[in-house]
């Protein structure tokens, strides 16, 4: 049996709540790549939305957002990495301040969009700094690596909407288990690939009704907390190699198998027979 093709399958069992990243009808993820004064920037969007194109003006620090939609409520996430824009931010929709929930750490800003309206939306964000910490660099210092390739990632929704917030220590957590970990080998990036279709066809809505409904929320937290906590452990061993990944992978899929199956099981049958 090709191990490498049976990890992806095994690990949705127990990754599914955590995170994800690619589109489709429910949850569109975007990444725009942003390039100025020498240097390049990821611009990233989450959205039950689409955002085809958006637009960067250095002189005016300001990023364009151009948004589509056919939802009458939308909710989308933008992170905007510090060097390009920081400081403080406004913003417009369609022309008109709005005032969206923003949240940012030393490398990010992370802003929740919530507004209503569907067809052409456009977004107008302005920032006080541009390029702060970093110098101009000058056109022909400037070195192009064609070999550098954007590795899958994406937001995690339900443990945002969950912990309320994406710099919240559980998502950063999760995120720094992928990228660190999962996407560094050839099993790892296989999983999170096969993974991406599939956490995105329900992920948005889940999200939505969890800041909708307080008891949901809990009751989401009190589900994901026992695996978030068994994931860590992946966080302090190696997994440099294929088959550390499948190792150390197959071994948190049985420990999550015996809490949310095998356990509930057993406690389940002695109740009966009683």
């Amino acid at each position: 049996m090709n191990f490498k093709l049976l990890l992806p399958s095994l690990l949705v069992l127990v990754f599914t709540p955590a995170f994800g990243a690619i589109s489709d009808a429910t949850g569109l993820v975007n990444r725009f790549d942003i390039e100025t004064s020498g240097h390049a920037f990821e611009v990233t969007t989450t959205s039950n939305f689409d955002v085809p194109e958006i637009d960067f003006d250095a002189e005016q620090k300001k990023l364009t957002f151009q948004i589509v939609s056919s939802l009458e409520n939308n909710l989308g996430e933008i992170i905007i990495p510090k060097g390009l824009l920081s400081g403080n931010f406004t913003f417009y929709l369609n022309g008109e301040e709005h005032f969206p929930d923003v949240k940012s750490n030393e490398r990010i800003a992370f802003i929740t969009l919530n507004f209503t309206g569907s067809g052409n939306n456009q977004v107008d964000v302005f920032a006080t700094n541009h390029l702060e910490g970093l110098e101009e660099i000058p056109v022909e210092e400037i070195i192009i690596d064609d070999t550098d390739q954007q590795m899958p990632g994406g937001g995690c929704l339900i443990a945002t909407a969950t912990y309320d917030s994406e710099l919240a220590p559980q998502v950063q957590q999760l995120r720094e288990l992928r990228d660190n970990k999962l996407l560094q080998t050839e099993a790892g990036s296989a999983f999170v690939e096969s993974f991406n279709g599939f956490y995105y066809s329900f992920s948005p809505m889940i999200a939505d009704y969890e800041r909708e409904n307080p008891l949901f929320k809990e009751s989401i937290k009190l589900a994901i907390t026992p695996m978030i906590s068994s994931l860590s452990i992946l966080n302090y061993v190696d997994m440099d190699s294929e088959i550390e990944v499948i190792g150390y992978g197959s071994s948190i899929i049985l420990l999550n198998l015996g809490m949310y199956f095998a356990v509930p099981a057993l406690i389940a049958m002695r109740v009966y027979r009683f």
